[in-house]
């Protein structure tokens, strides 16, 4: 039997309210750059969300502002799963978190794209979380398998989403700033972005490609060896190649161009504080970019709720961020299901406090489809629930089968792709006992 209906319902609530604050629909049109007298809008996408802005995009020009064929062109590439409907634009779905051949593909022909833009057109870049695995064009000498097997490496070591990018920007021809040097400098380029990353960091966000990048090829070398990445010769040398170099600030690729956030996890917790504090609740935010093993911040948060439940307050924890983990055992789960599993492990069947933690994206981890898991929920009753049917909470977090022991008690968050990304939400709800 999962969560109680009335706490899984205003779990759910607050999730929902981070991600509707973040979907294209309500937050792009805004700051989409009004046409150009008699040149082309030329959109490019990539990431999660990429369906879903250039759905938006595209309706905008074409309704709104009448722009025919002839002045409204460009190609999106969003994961497996994440289409949504657009017009003649076309819309690629590729592989995430490892990338494809489709993303490949996709990705020349948005290069091609890019370089075909004349001076009186104005090429507008959506960039969303994702954005690093559906735009892959591997470095001169690079295989897309040897880049799959690196990403998969990563992603098991536990990197940060920061040292993943810092390594890809260096195995890439779009990405670290080499999109916009692909633009001509006479040409308009606005990039509009849904961050999904922790401090907002247009040089993260999708590995940064129309900004310019401070890190270095000393730096992915660095982070590889840190990490205990053993590396193929291709990759070796690449990244001892000075020509694979990301594009530095002060590069004239970048000036008079402009880069705009139009969603980032801190406006979604701020739509989930109103909800809560509609409810009664007080609210204590911790911060939009938690960084750090999922089940160390888990501990955290759960002596952090133990001891306000005890001086009498009743309150709402919500945070933000991208928490990782470092993969030990055999198990199917993500850091928002792993984080879940280890706070109730921590919290131990204490009364009065339920929470929800999911990927505003609608995945989290798993298998790589798109109606994987997005986090998952949990209350007092948990470890009580699992124990009644013979399952050792403690025994699958060790695996890290986080998917598995939620799935057994109906406790996932499933809502399916949700067409945006800002990155992790945690709400830890207290109640008065």
């Amino acid at each position: 039997m999962p969560v109680a209906t009335h706490t899984a319902s205003f779990l759910e609530t607050l999730f929902q309210a981070a991600v509707d604050a973040a979907l294209p629909g309500q937050c792009l049109p805004p700051h989409l750059p009004e046409p150009v007298e008699s040149g082309r809008i030329i959109l490019l996408a990539a990431g999660k969300a990429a369906g879903s802005m250039l759905e938006t995009a595209e309706r905008h020009y074409r309704e709104d502002r009448g722009l025919g064929p002839d002045r409204l062109l460009g190609l999106g590439v969003t994961r497996h799963g994440y289409a949504r409907p657009t017009g003649t634009i076309e819309l690629v779905e590729a592989g995430h978190p490892v990338p494809d051949e489709a993303g490949v593909a996709a990705t020349l022909r948005c290069l091609d794209i890019a370089r075909s833009a004349r001076a009186d057109d104005h090429v507008v870049v959506l960039l969303s979380g994702g954005g690093s695995a559906n735009w892959i064009a591997p470095a001169e000498g690079v295989s897309l398998a040897d880049k799959q097997a690196l990403t998969k490496a990563l992603l098991r070591s536990g990197a940060t989403i920061d040292e993943i990018n810092t390594i890809r920007k260096h195995l890439s021809r779009i990405k670290g700033g080499r999109l916009a040097k692909a633009i001509r400098p006479d040409v308009a380029l606005t990039t509009l972005a849904v961050s999904d990353v922790p401090h907002d960091d247009p040089a993260v966000i999708a590995s940064g490609p129309t900004v310019p990048d401070p890190t270095t090829l000393q730096h992915a070398r660095g982070l590889c060896l840190a990490r205990g990445i053993s590396l193929p010769p291709s990759i070796q040398a690449a990244l001892n190649d000075p020509a694979n170099e990301s594009i530095k600030p002060g590069d004239a690729a970048f000036e008079g161009r402009s880069y705009t956030l139009v969603a980032t996890p801190m406006q979604s917790i701020e739509a989930a504080r109103r909800v809560a504090e509609a409810a009664g609740y007080e609210t204590i935010i911790l911060g939009d970019s938690l960084e750090g093993e999922a089940r160390d911040v888990a501990a955290s948060h759960a002596t952090l709720a133990l001891d306000l439940q005890r001086s009498g307050r009743r309150c709402v924890l919500l945070s933000g961020g991208e928490l990782t983990v470092t993969i030990r055992g055999d198990g199917c789960g993500g850091p928002n299901q792993e984080y879940a599993l280890a706070l109730a492990l921590a919290l131990n069947g204490t009364e009065g406090i339920s929470a929800v933690a999911g990927d505003t994206d609608g995945t989290d981890g798993g298998r790589g489809r798109a109606d994987d898991a997005a986090g998952a929920m949990l209350d007092s009753s948990t470890l009580a629930r699992a124990s009644a049917t013979g399952l050792d909470a403690a025994a699958f977090l060790a695996r890290n089968d986080s998917t598995g022991f939620f799935e057994k008690l109906g406790d996932l968050l499933t809502p399916g792709p949700t067409f945006t990304n800002v990155n992790d939400f945690r709400a830890v709800v207290i109640d008065r006992t």
